[in-house]
C-alpha cells in the first residue's frame, strides 16, 4: 500500500458501529464450555458482499447466506462451530434460516437482513436443541469490546484465534477496518475451507464493496492451500455501515481505491495467517511464478507445485528436491519449455535452465530447514507471474485427520443419527 496504516485491537469489533458477543452452547460436545455460537451486528444500517465456496456440494448456510446477501441489505452475522450443517438437506435450510429468525427478531430486523456461517463435521443434523435456548443470551452479549469472542468461537481445528485491525485515511476521514478467520485443515484456491468476517465503519457504494471483496479474495484466499481439499462451507462476509462519519465512496473512486487496497492487505495477512496454523504443519513456502506467457500459465503452475504432494512431502522431509518442483511444472498444462525453467530456493539457484544448478546441496538444504522459505520459478516465456501460500504435508497431519469423526459417537447420544 502506499499509505500509512496503522494496527490497532478490536479485530472484528474494531469499526465504530459494531457490536460482537459469543456464547457456548456444546454443539461439538455438552460438557464443554468453550464458546462456539457467534454473533457480530451493525447498530446502523448497513451494505455488505460476500463470497462463497465454489464447491458444486454447498452447507445449507452458505445456499441461506448468498440469497440474503444479493441485495447487499445484511445487518447482522450468527455463526457456529462444531456442526458444518451441510449434506443436511431440507432440514438443514430450515436450521440455517432459524439460526437467523433467532437473532433476527430480538434485534429487530428482518430474517434476510442476517447472514448464516457454520463450521465442523459434514453430515450430522444442527443439534438444534441445544442452540436455540441460546438465541437471546447471544443477543444479550453484543458488546464494543468482544471481537476476540467471536474469533474464538469459530475455530475448529486451528491451535489459536487469528484476527486482525487497522485504521488508515480515506480523504483525510479516519476508518477502522477489522476482521478475523478461521481455517487450518481442507484449504485450497478457490476459496479454502474457512470463514472471514471483516467490518468497516467506511461509508461505501454497494458497488464499491462489492468490486473491493472479489478482488481482494480472489488475491488472498484464492492463493492459499494446505492440503488440496476445497470445503462446503467456505464464506468471506464484509459488512460497511458508515459509521465513520465519512461522505459516501463511490465506485472507481480514488477512496474506493484506497479501501481496497487495505482490504487486499488485510485478507492476504489473514490468509497467511491460516496457512501458518494449518493443521500439523511445519512450514510456510511462498511459490513465486515468473516469466509465464499469461497469467493463466503461471497460474496453473502455481498451484500445481503448491498442490502436489510428493512436492509438500519433501518440504517437510527438509529435501530441497527442486526435481519434484519441475515435474510438478511440468504437468500443469501450462505452455513451458524445459530448457528454459530455472528454480530458485531461498534466493540461491536450484535449477538453472532446467539442470542442475552449481549450488552447493547442502545450502539449499539449510533454507529449507527454516520454518518458511520462497521458492521463485522463473519459465522465462514472458512477463506474467502468480504468486501462491502453501505449507508441507505431514504424517501428523494423516494421523490427526484419521480420528476428526468422533463426532458421531455423540451425534448418535443425541438421536441425530
Amino acid at each position: 500500500m502506499d499509505f500509512p496504516i496503522t494496527r490497532i485491537k478490536g479485530g472484528v469489533g474494531a469499526a465504530k458501529g459494531f457490536l460482537t458477543g459469543g456464547v457456548s452452547c456444546g454443539i461439538k460436545n455438552p460438557d464443554s464450555d468453550r464458546l462456539d455460537l457467534a454473533l457480530i451486528y451493525s447498530e446502523v444500517p448497513s451494505v455488505a458482499a460476500g463470497a462463497f465456496t465454489t464447491n458444486r456440494v454447498q452447507a445449507a448456510p452458505v445456499k441461506v447466506s448468498k440469497n440474503h446477501f444479493a441485495d447487499g441489505d445484511v445487518r447482522a452475522i450468527v455463526v457456529n462451530s462444531g456442526n458444518a450443517n451441510a449434506c443436511t438437506g431440507v432440514q438443514g435450510i430450515q436450521d440455517a434460516r432459524t439460526m437467523c429468525k433467532g437473532v433476527a427478531k430480538p434485534l429487530k430486523l428482518r430474517r434476510t437482513q442476517v447472514g448464516v456461517c457454520s463450521t465442523g463435521v459434514i453430515g450430522l443434523p444442527m443439534p438444534m436443541s441445544r442452540v436455540e435456548p441460546r438465541m437471546e443470551e447471544l443477543v444479550a452479549s453484543l458488546d464494543k469490546k468482544k471481537g476476540n469472542d467471536v474469533a474464538r468461537a469459530i475455530i475448529t481445528s486451528d491451535t489459536r484465534e487469528k484476527e486482525l485491525a487497522i485504521s488508515f485515511d480515506i480523504d483525510g476521514h479516519r476508518v477502522r477496518l477489522g476482521g478475523c478467520v478461521k481455517g487450518a485443515g481442507m484449504i485450497c484456491p478457490s476459496m479454502a475451507t474457512m470463514l472471514c468476517f471483516i467490518t468497516t465503519d467506511a461509508n461505501l457504494s454497494q458497488s464499491c464493496l462489492e468490486r473491493a471483496v472479489k478482488e481482494s479474495v480472489e488475491e488472498s484466499f484464492n492463493r492459499i492451500t494446505i492440503d488440496g481439499d476445497m470445503s462446503t462451507n467456505d464464506t468471506v462476509m464484509v459488512m460497511a455501515n458508515g459509521a465513520s462519519g465519512m461522505p459516501l465512496v463511490a465506485r472507481g473512486s480514488e477512496g474506493c481505491k484506497q479501501f481496497r487496497d487495505a482490504l487486499g492487505w488485510l485478507m492476504l495477512e489473514l490468509a497467511k495467517e491460516i496457512v501458518r496454523d494449518g493443521e500439523r504443519v511445519t512450514k510456510f513456502v511462498t511459490v513465486k511464478v515468473e516469466g509465464a506467457r499469461t497469467h493463466l500459465d503461471a497460474k496453473k503452475v502455481a498451484e500445481a507445485v503448491c498442490k502436489s504432494a510428493l512436492v509438500k512431502s519433501s518440504w517437510n522431509g527438509e529435501d530441497p528436491n527442486w526435481g519434484r518442483i519441475i515435474h510438478a511444472v511440468g504437468y500443469s498444462r501450462a505452455r513451458i519449455r524445459e530448457e528454459l525453467i530455472d528454480i530458485h530456493i531461498g534466493g540461491k539457484a536450484a535449477c538453472l535452465g532446467g539442470l542442475q544448478a552449481e549450488t552447493p546441496m547442502e545450502d539449499l538444504r539449510k533454507i529449507v530447514a527454516k520454518p518458511e522459505f520462497e521458492i521463485v520459478i522463473n519459465l522465462n516465456r514472458g512477463e506474467a507471474g502468480y504468486t501462491m501460500y502453501s505449507s508441507d504435508l505431514s504424517p501428523e497431519y494423516v494421523d490427526f485427520n484419521r480420528s476428526e469423526y468422533a463426532y458421531w459417537k455423540q451425534a448418535r447420544k443425541d438421536g441425530l443419527v
